[in-house]
């Protein structure tokens, strides 16, 4: 999978067509994912933000309508809590994720700002986000359950390492979401 930055277009947030947004969510009820937090998911979350140093880290997954933080590591202050439902789900045409899901490529904002398509977006506006990083989740017949990310509220240059540490943890926990789901096992 190649690096592919985001492109600086003038315009609106126009939040991208999915295609495949039918079968996905058929796939994840059939995982039993994208509906309520995972304990093991929210301790994955901790991890990424500990190796990006993010205050913000989600496992996402982008259903019809909605997306949904199964995972979520996030200051116990701020907007997304993990104590309060609601603050894990999100309209599909908010954030970076679906961007990510449908390019099947990972998305890196070192200022989000910079970028117009992005910068009206209601993640910026209401919650502050100004730098993102996030990195497919594919299983193993190539569809995009929905995305591993990371978000600061200040801009930050993310690097190669960052996105490579990214890509791998996508690609690990694509893995162990299908050999859970094979073996009639949680995550």
């Amino acid at each position: 999978m190649m690096y592919e930055p985001a492109r600086r277009v003038r315009g609106l947030l126009l939040t991208p067509e999915d295609k495949e947004a039918p079968a996905r969510t058929s796939r994840l009820r059939r995982l039993g994912l994208g509906e309520r937090a995972e304990p093991t998911l929210d301790a994955f979350a901790d991890h990424l933000a500990q190796v990006t140093g993010a205050p913000y880290a989600m496992v996402n997954f982008v259903g019809e309508q909605q997306q949904f933080f199964a995972g979520l590591s996030a200051p116990p202050a701020g907007p997304l809590t993990r104590e309060d439902g609601t603050g894990r789900v999100l309209p599909r045409e908010h954030g970076f994720c679906p961007h990510v899901v449908v390019r099947h490529k990972a998305l890196v904002l070192d200022d989000v700002r910079d970028y117009p398509r992005f910068a009206g977006n209601p993640i910026v506006d209401d919650l502050g986000i100004r730098s993102y990083m996030g990195a497919p989740l594919i299983d193993s017949s190539g569809m995009v359950l929905g995305t591993v990310c990371a978000a600061d509220t200040e801009p930050r240059t993310w690097g190669r390492a960052g996105l490579e540490a990214i890509k791998g943890m996508a690609a690990e926990l694509a893995v162990r979401i299908e050999r859970a789901a094979d073996d009639g096992l949680p995550i």
